[in-house]
């Protein structure tokens, strides 16, 4: 039986098993847009990931994470085991670090962890083409989806960040290509072994963040339930592949004593994401309104914010008019915006956390776009039916053209605007500051600012405030990135940090999109109380 989406292969185009009886190009020509795709979008990132973002708190604490196992054993921060990650990211920073070479300052080693991030949303890339095309047989919607997410803005700056989610959706991404192809085919060995193989990247994602369960697991249960995709019996394999990658580690960790540490972590973490504790994130009380935040981003994210709109009608048409392989590319995108939303309304919201939804989103909307012009399903195609119309097709066509043109503008504007206040702080510092001098720091709710992170290797670094402790440490130094304190992501007031740097001699400032207002100042020394000469 000839389904309704095989009605849209082209002549000569051949079927691909598992494709959901959907034709896809020519190997050549597809692998030719994939390679370009990807080599593209690392370009972008190499160009922008030196200059053009400051550094994040998280990425310097991830970074340290994957200098800890550098030579085996579990991760550790600040000589404390850290399980509230699992360890995947960090084993493959060490990895990458002794592929590359050591490199001297956190700084640096960041920058190189960086590379590696690009190199993974490269890939990312490539998968994106492939699920496109497998998708809807589609060689301009795997291009759209990679263009698309080669140019984000939002996308560049998180896979420009050494932080967790880019390669934990590269993973999930190809688990979803090696899942997909066992759609239409027979169960034999060889899909057996597809299905484990699906479930091993699936895990390696979960074991990369424990959140990608959701992305996973949860989609595989309901495509088993629904039974959408594969057999039910290969889904559920994939998705017991993936839960027992995970026991895997549990077990692990167990054997080397250390259950009691990771439950803590992680029941700490859970109550993170349940938002039953808010320690971090935009719910965080004092923190700006994440309302706020997007408005004033906008002027960078405009069409990002376009694309998270867009996806939601285009879920339902792939949904009313897509095959089996469209249906799981919006299951995905179904539970990453329940997760999203949870976290935005009542979880722990974090910036960063925008990323699971966009990407399904630049998927899922050229998978839309291609299926417009489609009938539903089981109909026969009407000879009006067979393609979009020239109409629609300019429609889209020149909504793609005017966002990939918005987003190249940001980015060229990032590229002529650096926005590295902390590396030219550092080379400064270098140049004019002593190793080992002592230096006082505002920003930060606790002992974990940027600025500790960030000079810790070099210098003195504490949060000694008030005249007698800057006395009795000799602090001649303070480091002020003023939109922490302004948006009182800091212990201590503007009035109050102003108050301490009043009299001080100015020596640096920067001013970019991160931290605003980037600064140095030499402070003169308190007299010293008699108190403190007591102690």
């Amino acid at each position: 039986m000839v389904s309704a989406d095989q009605g849209q292969q082209g002549r000569g185009d051949p079927v691909l098993p598992g494709a959901g009886a959907r034709a896809v190009p020519r190997a050549h020509a597809l692998a030719l847009v994939a390679v370009v795709a990807g080599g593209v979008t690392l370009l972008i990132r190499l160009a922008l990931h030196g200059r053009s973002f400051d550094l994040f708190g998280d990425e310097v604490i991830y970074t340290d994470l994957g200098r800890s196992v550098a030579s085996g054993g579990f991760p550790r921060f600040d000589g404390q085991l850290f399980f509230l990650h699992p360890p995947a990211f960090f084993y493959i920073e060490a990895g990458w670090q002794r592929l590359t070479g050591s490199q001297p300052g956190l700084v640096a080693q960041i920058y190189q962890m960086r590379t590696l991030n690009a190199l993974f949303a490269g890939a990312t890339a490539v998968v994106l083409v492939l699920l496109a095309a497998r998708a809807v047989g589609s060689l301009r919607a795997g291009g759209a989806a990679a263009l698309l997410f080669a140019l984000d803005p939002f996308c560049i700056r998180q896979n420009d960040r050494a932080l967790l989610e880019t390669s934990m959706m590269l993973w999930v991404l190809l688990g979803y290509l090696v899942f997909i192809s066992l759609i239409g085919r027979p169960q034999s060995r060889r899909s057996w072994a597809r299905a484990v193989g699906a479930g091993l990247l699936f895990g390696l994602a979960v074991l990369t963040k424990d959140e990608a369960t959701l992305l996973t697991v949860f989609p595989l249960l309901v495509a088993a339930a629904l039974r959408w995709g594969p057999p039910r019996a290969l889904t559920l394999l994939a998705a017991g592949t993936t839960t027992a990658t995970y026991a895997a580690y549990v077990a692990v960790v167990a054997a080397n004593g250390h259950i009691g540490a990771m439950w803590e972590a992680k029941t700490s973490g859970i109550q993170r994401i349940l938002g039953l504790v808010q320690t971090t994130g935009f719910h965080h009380a004092g923190t700006p309104s994440i309302y706020a935040l997007l408005f004033a981003e906008s002027n960078y994210f405009g069409m990002t914010y376009v694309v998270l709109a867009l996806a939601v009608p285009a879920v339902v048409l792939v949904h009313d008019r897509g095959g089996p392989v469209p249906r799981m590319l919006g299951l995905l995108w179904v539970v990453a915006a329940v997760t999203l939303g949870y976290a935005f309304f009542l979880g722990t919201i974090e910036e960063q956390e925008l990323y699971l939804m966009i990407v399904p989103s630049l998927l899922i909307l050229p998978v839309a776009a291609t299926l417009m012009g489609g009938p539903r399903p089981g109909r026969r195609r009407s000879a009006a039916g067979r393609r979009p119309g020239m109409p629609q097709t300019a429609v889209v066509t020149a909504m793609l053209v005017v966002a990939l043109s918005f987003n190249l503008a940001v980015c060229l504007q990032w590229l002529l605007q650096p926005d590295d206040g902390y590396a030219q702080l550092l080379q400064y510092m270098a140049a004019h500051v002593p190793a080992g001098a002592t230096v006082t720091a505002f920003d930060g709710t606790a002992e974990d600012g940027i600025t500790q992170y960030a000079l810790g290797d070099r210098y003195r670094v504490g949060r000694w405030v008030t005249p007698a402790a800057r006395s009795q440490e000799h602090v001649r130094y303070a480091v002020v990135p003023w939109t922490e304190i302004l948006q009182h992501y800091s212990y201590y007031s503007p009035a109050r940090v102003r108050s301490v740097v009043r009299k001080g001699q100015l020596l640096f400032s920067f001013r970019g999109r991160t931290y605003g207002d980037v600064t140095l100042y030499r402070l003169s020394l308190p007299p010293r109380t008699a108190g403190a000469r007591r102690r």
